[in-house]
């Protein structure tokens, strides 16, 4: 069976309204967020109540591009040791990713485990077997959506707007060529996600994401745009 058979389509909308929902509960547990970062360990390990664990998954899975695992039947997430951000941490953005994306296999997808199992082809016959593997390479519709509610759950809307906002003094977005003609004099060559990705990095600190996940969501919602629209004046 495909592993996208079952598999509920979502509208962009709704992973927002799925990742607000998960935080309000949280919150109405643990109090009011002030503010980024969202505390995505908290609502994995104490509100999700999800075990969290390090692991070398290269030699566990035996394949090379994994981060995480979900073990449904355990309550279980692996994280792959590499992305440990007190070991090394420059992994930070990414760890909370792979985390929040492995949440988001959680609240999206653990109905589906019991009819089939998710990628479990790409791995050796002795290889553990968790629901759910998490591959930098893989664009399955799966990953996609775990994805898409990772962004949205350590990126909140709500949030996003407000930190914008502040930084910029408006809620108008910025736009690519804007950003090349004021940088031309630098003799900027950078392409225009490396162009964007400067505008964004500020805001990726203060939610602890990465630079080019908080680029990817800046141009979801609209905040950061490639090219400006034709008018008829």
């Amino acid at each position: 069976m495909s592993s996208s058979a079952k598999l509920r389509f979502m509208k962009p909308h709704e992973f927002d309204e799925e990742a607000a929902l998960l935080l309000a509960q949280y919150q109405e547990k643990s109090g009011p967020l002030n503010g980024p970062p969202v505390p995505v360990d908290d609502i994995v390990e104490l509100h999700l109540g999800l075990r969290l664990e390090f692991n070398d998954m290269q030699k566990l899975f035996g394949v090379r591009d994994i981060h995480g695992a979900l073990w449904v039947n355990e309550r279980r997430v692996g994280i792959d040791s590499r992305l440990d951000p007190e070991r090394n941490p420059s992994m930070l953005g990414r760890y909370r990713f792979t985390l929040a994306h492995e949440a988001g296999h959680w609240q999206l997808h653990r109905h589906l485990f019991k009819r089939w199992a998710n990628q479990l082809s790409l791995l050796p016959e002795d290889a553990e077997r968790p629901e759910y593997i998490c591959r930098s390479s893989d664009n399955d519709p799966l990953e996609f959506q775990a994805n898409s509610f990772a962004s949205c759950l350590l990126m909140p809307k709500h949030m996003v707007l407000q930190a914008w906002q502040t930084a910029h003094g408006s809620l108008d977005p910025v736009f690519v060529e804007d950003l090349r003609s004021s940088v031309l004099a630098v003799n900027c060559d950078g392409s225009d996600g490396e162009l964007l990705e400067s505008v964004a990095l500020p805001l990726a600190e203060k939610f602890e994401v990465s630079g080019e996940a908080m680029r990817i969501r800046l141009e979801v919602l609209g905040l950061l745009k490639r090219k400006k629209e034709a008018t008829l004046f």
